[in-house]
């Protein structure tokens, strides 16, 4: 038995001109699932189906464009000054994508599309929370392609195996390192799995979902991120990533808090469309003939105990 993870030999493959990218691959495969649950979880609150996969036209290319800004912004030294090259900020299919870029994008490119379907933000991102935590969660799956985002080293049993050329400075002399790859996947999926237990349990409704996911997914990557190796920028003692963190939980925290005694909004939301509703209606004017019919004969009845009162006087 191996007593670590072997690494891909390659991320890219081609066929015929067009190469193939693990790390594009499992972005697509990503969102997709991620698109499924949320139109389940939608469809589920009353929504119309198809809305969610709608929205992700507005979501999706906001949260790449998104990601990338964020990954420029907070590393702009691997793209300006001497020796680099500013064109490569369009390189997108070389790696390079932040996930806070890609949530406030994602969140922009939404909120755009509820706009123009009519549909209620929060109740869209309540059914995506636990939607997101698996895209990442499978993302996660490209950087073990691209042997990337590694952490320090380790002997540890499932110690991720990296190659000479893909060891940072300072590391050459390890071969096996934590995967941190690995960590985050597996607290992802734990993370959308707690959250859809608690949604069963406790309704959650006004963005509160969206609260536990942002909640969960930043305490894990503060401790993922302490483990990491990667050379980022740092603001005092923590990578800057961690401070982000920091900051999203607290915020989250606040809102979840904050709304804990809000009064769930009904399930049934306008652009539902679904048979129960249309069946219902259609069985209106029935019960109203119904109830004219009662009324008739509740008159007839009082009309008949009248006249035996009179008799009986």
């Amino acid at each position: 038995m191996l007593a670590y993870i072997p690494s891909p030999s390659q991320g890219v493959w081609h066929l015929g001109p067009l190469p193939l990218r693990a790390y594009a691959l499992g972005i697509i495969i990503g969102a997709l699932v991620a698109i499924w649950i949320g139109e389940r979880r939608f469809q589920a609150r009353g929504g119309r189906p198809g809305l969610i996969g709608d929205i992700a036209i507005w979501a999706i290319p906001f949260g790449i464009v998104g990601a990338r800004i964020y990954h420029v912004m907070t590393d702009p030294e691997l793209y300006f000054g001497q020796g680099r090259h500013a064109v490569d900020v369009f390189l997108i299919w070389k790696g390079g994508l932040g996930i806070w870029g890609a949530v406030l994008g994602g969140a922009l490119g939404a909120y755009i599309g509820c706009r123009r379907y009519g549909a209620s933000f929060s109740k869209v991102a309540d059914a995506l929370a636990p939607g997101l935590l698996v895209a990442q969660a499978i993302g996660r799956i490209g950087n073990y392609f691209n042997q990337e985002l590694f952490g320090r080293p380790t002997d540890l049993p499932w110690g991720l195996e990296i190659a000479p050329d893909k060891r940072p400075p300072g590391y050459a002399q390890f071969e096996t390192f934590h995967p941190t790859f690995l960590y985050e996947l597996l607290w992802n999926l734990a993370a959308a799995a707690l959250i859809i237990a608690i949604d069963r349990k406790v309704r959650l409704t006004g963005g509160r979902a969206f609260a536990l996911y942002a909640m969960f997914y930043t305490a894990g990557r503060v401790w993922i991120e302490s483990l990491r190796i990667d050379t980022v920028n740092h603001i005092g003692p923590f990578r800057l990533n961690v401070w982000t963190s920091i900051i999203v939980f607290l915020l989250a925290l606040t809102y979840f808090v904050a709304t804990r005694n809000r009064v769930p909004a009904p399930d049934a939301l306008p652009e539902a469309s679904d048979d129960a509703g249309i069946e219902a209606d259609a069985d209106e004017p029935a019960a109203d003939a119904e109830a004219v019919d009662g009324d008739e004969s509740d008159r007839t009845n009082d009309a008949e105990r009248s006249a035996t009162r009179a008799d009986g006087d």
